[in-house]
């Protein structure tokens, strides 16, 4: 037997191939298989979803040399965020700034330091392939159907067939390591036998980009209206023309979803500008909208025999905390970190002893934002009385208890207090 590389990844999103390149930069070997074309990596179709990308995050993507592929015009910034509850206005907005707390600094940082970045999934996958394209040590087979993935004792298995050559027998690859970052919904994971907690929201999230002609001043808007969530987020102006630009996210019943997909562009974006009380003036669709289901996914377990779970095959993330992509990242160098140190210790990368610092490692990290993620949407999507009344309790003691602000505002940013790391159970 012939081992092909040392890492099987299989995905070619942005947390894969982000595993792909650290890997070499390591001296690993990594082969990526993905059942997209080579086309589809290298040029990704927009696909409605902005990410919002925390310090951290951005820290892990200039350390893999994505960053640099990135367009001035892809990278926004948010300064501000603020939280409605009920129609926009009734309610004083909880205000969220970097002020408020700054790692290192806990009485709060300048007032131009941004909570966070803003960048259009398609160019994060876009430069993520552009780097690992060209990494040495990175292998990509694209248009491959995976067949089969097993473990074994001394290595992991993988079948594929190509998409242009079915009549071909499947091809068969070794590592000692196998990775799944197929999506929340991942084959992979299942075939490992690894089951997950599935959250499903009975709800629809519909993501567009809309032009308006009141500049957003860098502040992202969480709108949480009951029947439907709406979340505005700030974008750099449109390249094209310098008009101001921002990212809409509306979450409601699939019902309701089918019919907001259903009206002209023109009816829709008076729908979003009247919900959001037309504070950016005239607004206009620009571009597709795209639909998604909301289901939320916990893996039961991170590793296993030879095997990881990464990205949202681990945890696939509700958006209206927008951590999802930073939590892949975060598993990126979590996993990276454990593997180097079995390495230097002369253990067997594949081994439990090996993984178990990464499982146990984004287990608190991921968990309580989880948790609190879809706490939040049940909690503010509830129309009846009672919750209701909790919404508004918690909004105005988070605007007269700094702690909680700054608590709140570390977690946006990456970098949350140490006491609510504390609580994270092992």
């Amino acid at each position: 037997m012939t081992l092909h590389s040392d890492v099987l990844i299989v995905g070619a999103g942005p947390a894969g191939l982000s595993l792909a390149i650290s890997l070499a930069q390591a001296g690993f070997s990594a082969t990526v298989v993905e059942q997209q074309p080579e086309s589809a990596l290298a040029q990704p179709a927009p696909d409605g979803r902005e990410i919002a990308l925390t310090h951290p995050s951005r820290t892990t993507l200039q350390r893999l040399g994505t960053w640099s592929h990135l367009a001035d015009h892809e990278v926004g910034t948010i300064h501000q965020a603020q939280v409605h509850d009920g129609p926009l206005g009734r309610h004083s907005a909880l205000q969220l700034s970097a002020s408020l707390s700054t790692p290192g600094n806990p009485r709060g940082g300048a007032a131009t330091d941004p909570l966070g970045f803003i960048v259009p999934n398609h160019a994060l996958r876009r430069s993520a392939y552009a780097v690992a394209a060209r990494t040495p040590g990175v292998r990509i087979i694209t248009s491959a159907q995976v067949t089969r993935v097993a473990t074994l004792g001394a290595h992991a298995e993988l079948d594929y067939m190509a998409a242009d050559d079915s009549a071909a027998p499947p091809e068969r690859l070794h590592a000692p390591l196998l990775v799944a970052a197929d999506s929340r919904f991942s084959a992979t994971r299942r075939q490992l036998g690894m089951g997950a907690q599935m959250t499903d929201f009975g709800r629809t999230v519909i993501v567009c980009r809309m032009q308006h002609t009141l500049h957003h001043g860098g502040v992202a808007h969480e709108c949480f209206g009951y029947e439907r969530t709406l979340a505005v987020l700030p974008l750099p102006d449109d390249p094209q023309d310098g008009q101001p630009l921002c990212s809409v996210v509306v979450t409601a019943a699939a019902a309701d979803a089918a019919a907001l997909m259903a009206l002209s562009p023109a009816a829709f974006a008076a729908q979003v500008q009247a919900q959001f009380n037309a504070r950016l003036g005239p607004m206009q669709l620009v571009g597709e909208r795209h639909a998604y289901p909301l289901v939320a996914v916990y893996a039961q377990r991170f590793t296993g025999p030879r095997c990881a779970l990464l990205g949202d095959a681990a945890v696939g993330m509700h958006p209206v905390t927008a951590h999802g992509y930073n939590l892949g990242l975060a598993g990126v160098e979590r996993l990276m970190a454990a593997l180097v140190a079995a390495r230097q210790r002369g253990q067997d990368i594949g081994s439990a002893d090996a993984l178990a610092p990464y499982a146990s490692g984004h287990h608190r990290h991921a968990w309580p934002i989880y948790q609190g993620t879809n706490a939040i949407v049940q909690l503010y999507t509830d129309p009846r009385p009672v919750p209701r009344l909790l919404r508004q309790w918690v909004l105005q003691g988070a605007r007269r208890l700094p702690p909680l602000q700054a608590a709140i505002v570390g977690q946006l940013t990456g970098q949350p207090p140490r006491w609510m790391r504390a609580l994270v159970p092992r």
